[in-house]
């Protein structure tokens, strides 16, 4: 980071940018373990196509949620509490995994681990409907809004590289043994646990939500009320996330289908998976401060065109490494020539859907909204996990990987020409 933007941060700011860099470096590690998880589910556990698409959706769906739980987690004035509480009942469970076997026999066929393995995780990703808007309003809180998309790509940044060297570290001790993972998760449930205690350090003060006492019915109906004004009202938003969902919808019945792809067309081991994963992950580091300084000087509709676009490409070149699937061998790890031209487009992909998942809707709202725009959002996210990563299994399965990968470009085309459209329609009005 350059000494300038650290001279021109406030007290505030330092201590909330000192604390979340702690915090994205924790996640680092974390993540980079995550990186793997579906490789692990169909690679360790031999776990089904179906199962692997309720892995990746449960990891979304959670996000239905939200709109039941926003006015909850608003109300609650001790938000500290309420994290630690969160990584207590949602991080620590990860710990139960220690407890199946060491064995590929045990994982053969319909195994009842398989389906700890989804509880445990349906839990961890259930804590993220608490954390993610949390993180959304404290830092917009905390920074002020011409160092926000910059600070917010530093700290991006750094959880980057240290997934890098985390997924990579991960994947050499998973090809050594397939069976690692049963400590290696109890392990990221502590580290889940320190990072959210980080995160609760954090001043939450700035903004006082504390909505008055409700019961359960008129909370949801507050709830779902207060996000159907924000999507009439706000015309702009309104396109953000319908454009959202096409980009979703393309997203969710790929990204399964890729993880399937990788072992059944292109035999990778967990090295090999490591290795693109940190290659896009480079590129990602190196672009984040550059994206992280144009978001906040472009329409957050604009940018995620090109995010869209750079997703386009990595599909694209997927697609061509089926036709093309020509590849030498390094150090026992595959590297197709098609797909370094896709994993860099997805480095590109990576380092700003980085910054317009997480805080692209902030820039729709004051700052006190940033939490229920967000709420929005990753409810939005849910609804189309719902229904898109079964339906990516479905399609693969009647029409293949080129079929699917064919849906999924045309979806995504749909959705860059929604969100030019909208802005264009707005700026002819100034």
């Amino acid at each position: 980071m350059k000494l300038g933007i650290v001279n021109q941060l406030n007290t505030t700011e330092k201590k909330a940018f000192r604390l979340h860099m702690i915090y994205s470096s924790i996640e680092g590690i974390i993540l980079g373990v995550l990186a793997l998880n579906e490789y692990v589910f169909i690679y360790s556990l031999r776990g089904s196509n179906y199962q692997l698409a309720f892995l990746f959706q449960f990891s979304m769906v959670v996000f239905v949620f939200l709109f039941i739980f926003n006015q909850f987690r608003k109300r609650i004035k001790n938000k500290r509490k309420m994290l630690l509480i969160t990584g207590l009942l949602t991080r620590l469970p990860l710990i139960l995994l220690f407890l199946i076997p060491r064995d590929e026999a045990a994982m053969m066929g319909q195994s009842g681990w398989h389906y700890l393995f989804l509880f445990v995780f349906l839990v961890y990703f259930f804590g993220n409907i608490i954390i993610y808007p949390a993180i959304n309003v404290l830092l917009k809180t905390n920074y002020r809004h011409e160092h926000f998309g910059k600070l917010y790509s530093y700290a991006t940044s750094l959880n980057k590289i240290i997934i890098l060297f985390s997924t990579f570290a991960y994947g050499l001790l998973l090809d050594a043994d397939n069976f690692a993972f049963t400590w290696v998760f109890p392990v990221v449930g502590v580290l889940g646990l320190l990072s959210l205690w980080v995160l609760s350090e954090i001043d939450y003060s700035a903004v006082v939500q504390h909505p008055a006492a409700l019961g359960l019915k008129a909370s949801i109906k507050e709830s779902w009320l207060n996000m159907l004004r924000i999507l009439k009202t706000n015309k702009p938003y309104r396109h953000f996330e319908i454009g959202f969902m096409f980009y979703g919808f393309s997203f969710m019945i790929s990204i399964t289908i890729i993880n399937i792809f990788f072992q059944d067309a292109l035999g990778l081991n967990y090295s090999s998976v490591a290795f693109y994963k940190n290659a896009y992950n480079i590129l990602a580091i190196m672009l984040l401060p550059f994206f992280g300084k144009l978001l906040t000087h472009i329409d957050p509709r604009r940018f995620a065109a090109l995010t869209f676009a750079a997703l386009f490409l990595y599909i694209f070149f997927l697609l061509m490494t089926d036709y093309f699937p020509s590849y030498t061998v390094v150090l026992g790890i595959k590297i197709y020539y098609m797909l370094i031209f896709s994993f860099l487009f997805y480095g590109i992909f990576a380092a700003m859907m980085s910054l317009l998942w997480f805080i692209g809707s902030a820039y729709f709202c004051m700052p006190e909204e940033a939490d229920d725009y967000q709420s929005l959002h990753l409810s939005l996210t849910g609804v189309r996990s719902l229904f898109a990563p079964l339906i990516g299994v479905f399609f693969y399965e009647l029409v293949g990987f080129a079929g699917t990968f064919m849906l999924t470009l045309a979806v995504l085309l749909f959705a860059m020409a929604l969100m030019r459209w909208s802005y264009r329609k707005d700026k002819l009005k100034l």
